[in-house]
């Protein structure tokens, strides 16, 4: 199982890396994620400290966090 979720972390980190920042659903859609091992990819990718999550009205927004220190102005 650990194989499956790191292999999807991977999916979902090259997905952010290429389009940028997504909204939760639209990158689920985006990797073609599936329950749960899509959660708990991103649950993996958020505890190694490479994502940054925010709350958006009922749902979330992704992004890598080197992606977002660069936009931030941050070397």
């Amino acid at each position: 199982m650990q194989k499956e979720i790191g292999s999807t972390a991977g999916i979902i980190w090259q997905a952010l890396n290429d389009r940028g920042e997504l909204s939760l659903a639209k990158l689920k859609k985006e990797v073609n994620g599936k329950a749960p091992v899509f959660d708990w990819a991103v649950g993996w990718l958020a505890r190694e400290d490479k994502l940054v999550i925010t709350p958006e009205k009922s749902s979330f927004r992704i992004q890598l966090k080197d992606a977002h220190a660069k936009s931030a102005g941050a070397t």
